[in-house]
């Protein structure tokens, strides 16, 4: 149990739920961190588009006033995902609109885990997901990755499909932390393997690495494969939580049906229209991410620093001196990190966001001065 939840008295509050009383929710330090490098929670590290600042600077007190109206969004997003590649033609029921990536999340918990059901996942991964897992009374198993690589453990998820027959898969693809990337041909044909499975493929990192599986996918053949992506990483919308899921219309409208009919509030909306029509944009804030990654890879590998590297806008670092030391130490030059301490099979490093060329040489010049 949670050690600051205090056990339920008479005359006191009442109890929640066992599942819930017995949660240590998920939690990120999020105070703190204005007017500083952000390098901790992957986000886009210098803003959205022009236009997106244009469509809030002209967004009215009316518009304000009145509920927010979804008119040609999710058709939007289709266009913006076609003129990606994607393979399907799809139709605006196959696009979900969310509260950010992480109320889709809770969703396909709400909508199809029950207590006792299993969800199975990898790890380390993203660690939102196992308290969400837990408030429905879920198991939870979750196949560590591999060697010095962290490589995908695929012989040990496909064996797991095959004997739990979980209600839920979830690959975050690259994975957060580790970076880890899986083919996403070896993705669909994992779904079609397990037709009773839900296989939701979290992609919130695909855009820095081109794994996504919806240039592929055919989700007539593949009703249980379930996409998440959102606007946060790439198109630099953080704080106005906007997400979407992309599949079959019907597991979108099952997801659909535990979600409140205004969760993505109005200016979200407009920032998401703005974001969308500007997709030259996060194009090149991409390639500039791309190319900041190669030249702090380079910067470690000649500094002798251990690292590890692979898909998503971040890598691992591992210090020489304790990871708490070095956190507060570049906090105090004003950049932010992410301690990876507890993590299972990372417990030591901490991970850093990958932002323009010039930040990360900030970045390198501090962490070589202060863990030399």
């Amino acid at each position: 149990m949670n050690d600051n939840i205090q056990p339920f008295t008479p005359g006191g509050a009442p109890a929640a739920r066992a599942d819930v009383e017995q949660l240590k929710a998920y939690s990120a330090p999020l105070e703190g961190r204005r007017n500083m490098l952000r390098l901790d929670f992957n986000e886009n590290t210098i803003g959205p588009s022009p236009l997106v600042a244009q469509a809030l600077r002209g967004f009215s007190t009316e518009e304000i006033a009145v509920y927010p109206e979804y008119d040609g969004l999710r058709e939007a997003v289709v266009r913006n995902l076609m003129e990606g590649g994607c393979r399907e033609r799809l139709n605006p029921d196959q696009v979900g609109l969310f509260n950010g990536a992480d109320a889709a999340i809770h969703a396909v918990f709400q909508a199809y885990g029950d207590a006792g059901d299993c969800v199975l996942t990898t790890a380390p991964t993203f660690g939102y997901y196992t308290p969400c897992a837990r408030t429905q009374g879920m198991t939870i198993e979750a196949i560590p990755y591999e060697g010095e690589t962290f490589a995908f453990p695929l012989a040990a998820i496909q064996e797991a499909l095959t004997r739990l027959s979980p209600r839920l898969l979830l690959i975050c693809n690259p994975n957060n932390p580790t970076g880890t990337r899986l083919a996403p041909e070896q993705i669909i044909a994992m779904a079609a393997s397990a037709p009773d499975t839900l296989l939701v493929v979290d992609e919130l990192y695909a855009a820095f690495t081109g794994d996504s599986v919806l240039p592929l996918v055919d989700f007539a053949e593949t009703p249980n494969l379930l996409v998440l992506q959102s606007l946060s990483k790439t198109a630099g919308l953080a704080a106005l939580r906007i997400g979407f899921a992309v599949g079959h219309a019907a597991v979108i409208d099952r997801v659909g049906r535990v979600t409140g009919p205004y969760d993505v509030n109005s200016v979200a909306v407009a920032a998401a229209f703005a974001a969308l029509a500007d997709q030259s944009y996060v194009d090149a804030y991409v390639a500039e991410v791309l190319r900041a990654r190669d030249w702090t890879v380079e910067a470690l590998q000649q500094a002798g620093v251990r690292h590890h590297c692979d898909g998503g806008n971040y890598l691992l670092i591992w210090p020489r001196k304790p990871v708490a030391e070095v956190d507060a130490a570049l906090r105090g030059e004003g950049i932010l990190i992410r301690s990876m301490a507890g993590k299972p099979l990372i417990d030591g490093c901490f991970r850093v966001s990958i932002g323009t060329t010039s930040q990360m040489q900030r970045f390198m010049e501090a962490y070589l001065r202060l863990d030399p």
